[in-house]
């Protein structure tokens, strides 16, 4: 497999030509390592663990070993490596990447349940990478990418070789392309990389002679499961050997591939192409490019090295830059080789792709301040002058690697990303674009067939994407790329939220086949019914909210709510526990549960609907998996839902009776709210939305007042107080600062003494009612911590002055 792609641009050191090394030492096999030549490295790691290690040599050299491997794109071999690490004694928690690289080789091999773990583990140690969350999420219902399968044909084309091919762009009536071939090249140099050969640009000059074999199949495989082998060597054909005029094939021809058939041995023919020009290849990387609209100017990806000049940056480093060229005559000569201005030897630069009107240029860069390995960044272009690159932004860029930009008739934008949840590798990506800079649409995955668990990329098509090319090296895993062909033969289904829904048992964490569910949505609603393993999958409304209330026979029914516009990190699957009726009825609190979980029918109930959104104390954003119970208070009957990725809830009660409302998730508390009886005419909503607190937030205390100057506990104080008594009883280990204000007016030794000694009325009132000590600290701020403008000097209300003296209590410990 050609790195071109894998190391996100950064080739390119100048150790060309190796030969295979026999290692010594783990000393050699660092050294080749080091020296970013990843094959030998390999070999060389593989032997001197064979010999007698240290614990940490071994450890260190498998971490190398397993790491060269995945830059080699062996994902089979660095699975097995990752998998010893991990399942040692080793702690790898200073070292997420292990466990990142592990989830990406287990999903490249087609493992997404097992990638799925890992990446849950990698989430919990890099939470500020979203990778983690996005692909686990995807990983619970990977079929999801499946949806438009059938409406995509993708053929093999007899112009790939066993070397890479791949990045076609249209050129006149054909397309230009790279490759790592070596027909029509004089001595080839090899890239110390993974011994592969360096990149030039081929052109194959009329598609419509294009021949295909059999369909690749979904994850990369084909029909043919013929064997293999190669065609009969000629003088000139191998890597090194120049061609010479007596030489058998002809420069334009590559040698045919041989496969064993009924007939014995045949020759498919490889349709013919030829080197693009002689100008613009050198003995190192040309990589992807891209043409004007009139064919005259040609933008590329080479290695710094033109004129006969080659550069490194500081660090020795051989880094990509982007170079134009001139066709002037419109006869094939290219000429005026140029390096484009905002190119830098400290960086890479590549993958030059033109929208349509020539004016915006994206590429790829791993330049200082993007969000992650290489992003995707726009210039402006002006008749060969160019503005200042911008970044994309992070809606499209991830933490991971975003390259292979192309832009479509209709300025939209395709690129391959390892960051956005795929099926492993590269996949390819689609979003819509206003004016070419502005993300206006969701980021798309292709899914199936266009992608697989290997490496999608270098797209072109035109603007209903209704036939086109792209690049991957499914055909033989890790082996090299090849370029595809394919068409659209159906209309894509809708753009919905495809959602996987499962329900389990609370307890067990079984799943729970022939369960119930009702999707309701704006009135109207539907019936689902769980399969073998408790789940169903339905697509929803982009823009609408859902409630999906689930029940089964011996358990207590649940209603879970969903709103796809809310949900920020797209995910594929709800979950929806159901607690076993058995366990409530051991609850004496619970006893009264109607089997239902609706109102008692025996009451004069006239329905009203009563809807909140759970929401963080300190920044007000929803949270997903909150157990919010609502009680009644005439006859004890509760009824549960557990919160959404929206944080919503939802319930019916009846007139006449008042409730109680509270929320509960591990690590985090709330107040109950009581829910005052309805009239005989109540309203068709009652809204009551509930704030959970952690440790370290700070939450007020209402309505605690003081008579000015005076810190005794009035008895309206004593009734707030109690709600605090009983949050001290609900949470057992929590432990509290108690926290008093005072407004402005008196001297500020006055005050802060004041707040010390409201701050103790509170903490000695909190103990009276068995609260213990330890549990209590109090603190006074005086009049430090103002909420208004009322400081010194300045005239207030009453009022304003009271919203000052305060008592609010912060959170030192929950568990």
């Amino acid at each position: 497999m050609i790195n071109f792609k894998k190391i996100g641009l950064i080739f390119l050191i100048a150790l060309l030509v190796v030969s295979k090394l026999s290692a010594q030492s783990l000393k050699d096999a660092e050294a080749e390592f080091d020296r970013l030549s990843y094959l030998n490295a390999a070999e060389m790691f593989e032997h001197v663990l064979k010999g007698k290690l240290s614990d940490t040599e071994k450890q260190s050299a498998k971490v190398k070993l397993a790491y060269s491997y995945r830059q080699i794109h062996d994902s089979q071999n660095a699975e097995r490596v990752y998998k010893e690490l991990l399942g040692g004694t080793a702690d790898f928690s200073s070292d997420p990447k292990v466990y990142l690289y592990y989830a990406q080789a287990l999903a490249t091999n087609g493992k997404y349940k097992e990638s799925q773990e890992i990446y849950e583990k990698y989430s919990k140690l890099s939470a500020s990478d979203k990778r983690g969350s996005g692909f686990q999420k995807l990983y619970k219902n990977v079929e999801s990418l499946n949806r438009n399968a059938v409406c995509y044909k993708v053929e093999y084309l007899n112009l790939n070789t066993d070397k890479a091919d791949f990045s076609p762009m249209y050129y006149k009536n054909g397309f230009v392309f790279n490759s790592g071939r070596t027909e029509g090249v004089a001595f080839k140099r090899v890239f110390a990389w993974d011994n592969s050969r360096f990149l030039d640009l081929y052109y194959l000059s009329d598609i419509s002679k294009l021949t295909t074999t059999q369909p690749a199949g979904v994850g990369g495989a084909t029909a043919n499961n013929e064997k293999k082998v190669k065609a009969p060597s000629y003088v000139g054909d191998d890597e090194y050997t120049a061609p010479t005029p007596n030489d058998s094939k002809t420069i334009g021809t590559y040698g045919g591939v041989m496969y064993k058939g009924y007939g014995g041995y045949t020759e498919t023919p490889v349709t013919q192409s030829e080197v693009f020009s002689k100008t613009l290849n050198t003995k190192y990387h040309e990589g992807p490019l891209t043409f004007t609209s009139d064919a005259k100017k040609i933008l590329f990806t080479r290695n710094n090295y033109n004129s006969g000049s080659f550069k490194t940056s500081n660090d020795r480093i051989n880094k990509l830059k982007i170079y134009t060229a001139e066709d002037t005559k419109g006869d094939g000569k290219w000429a005026n080789v140029k390096e484009v201005s905002f190119n830098n030897n400290e960086y890479s630069t590549g993958h030059p792709a033109l929208s349509k009107d020539d004016k915006l240029l994206y590429f790829v860069s791993d330049m200082p301040g993007g969000y992650g390995g290489t992003d995707i960044y726009v210039v402006d272009y002006n008749n060969g002058s160019f503005g200042a690159p911008v970044n994309l932004g992070p809606e499209i860029n991830t933490e991971g690697n975003e390259m292979f930009p192309f832009a479509d008739e209709k300025g939209n934008l395709y690129f391959s990303s390892d960051g956005h949840p795929g099926l492993g590798g590269l996949d390819i990506f689609f979003v819509e674009l206003t004016n070419g800079t502005k993300v206006k649409s969701k980021i798309k995955n292709l899914g199936t067939p266009m992608n697989s668990n290997q490496d999608d990329f270098g797209i072109i098509t035109d603007g209903e994407r209704k036939q086109g090319f792209i690049s991957s090296n499914r055909k033989r895993g890790g082996a090299d790329d090849d370029i595809y062909r394919f068409t659209r033969e159906c209309d894509e289904k809708p753009e919905c939220r495809e959602l996987k829904v499962i329900v389990f048992d609370a307890e067990s964490k079984l799943p729970l086949d022939n369960a119930d569910v009702e999707v309701s949505a704006e009135g109207k609603s539907e019936m689902k019914k769980t399969d073998s393993n408790g789940t169903f999958k339905i697509c929803l409304d982009e823009d609408k909210s859902y409630l999906l209330k689930a029940s089964r026979e011996g358990y207590l029914p649940n209603t879970v709510g969903y709103a796809a516009k809310d949900d920020k990190n797209q995910q594929s699957t709800l979950d929806i526990p159901l607690q076993p009726l058995k366990d409530v009825e051991a609850d004496s609190s619970l006893a009264k549960m109607n089997p239902s979980g609706t109102p008692n029918p025996a009451l004069p109930c006239k329905v009203t609907t009563l809807r909140g959104r759970v929401t963080a104390s300190k920044d007000k954003r929803p949270i997903e998996g909150v157990v919010v119970t609502l009680k009644n208070e005439c006859d004890g009957t509760i009824q549960q839902v557990v919160t959404g990725p929206d944080g919503r809830y939802q319930f019916d009660i009846c007139e006449g009776c008042d409730y109680d409302l509270e929320a509960a998730k591990e690590n985090l508390g709330s107040k109950t709210n009581k829910i005052k009886k309805v009239g005989k005419n109540p309203p068709d909503f009652i809204n009551s939305n509930l704030s959970m607190f952690e440790e370290g937030d700070v939450v007020s205390i209402d309505n605690i007042y003081y008579d000015y100057g005076r810190y005794n506990i009035r008895p309206d104080a004593a009734r707030e107080l109690e709600k605090v008594v009983a949050l001290m009883k609900r949470y057992k280990k929590m432990r509290i600062e108690l926290r008093s204000h005072t407004d402005s007016r008196s001297s500020a030794e006055f005050n802060q003494t004041l707040s010390e000694n409201r701050s103790k009325s509170v903490v000695n009132y909190l103990r009276k009612r068995g609260i213990a000590t330890n549990r209590l600290e109090a603190s006074g701020y005086g009049e430090t911590q103002l909420l208004n403008e009322c400081a010194d000097g300045v005239e207030c209300t009453e009022e304003q002055h009271q919203t000052n003296r305060r008592t609010e209590f912060k959170v030192i410990q929950m568990q």
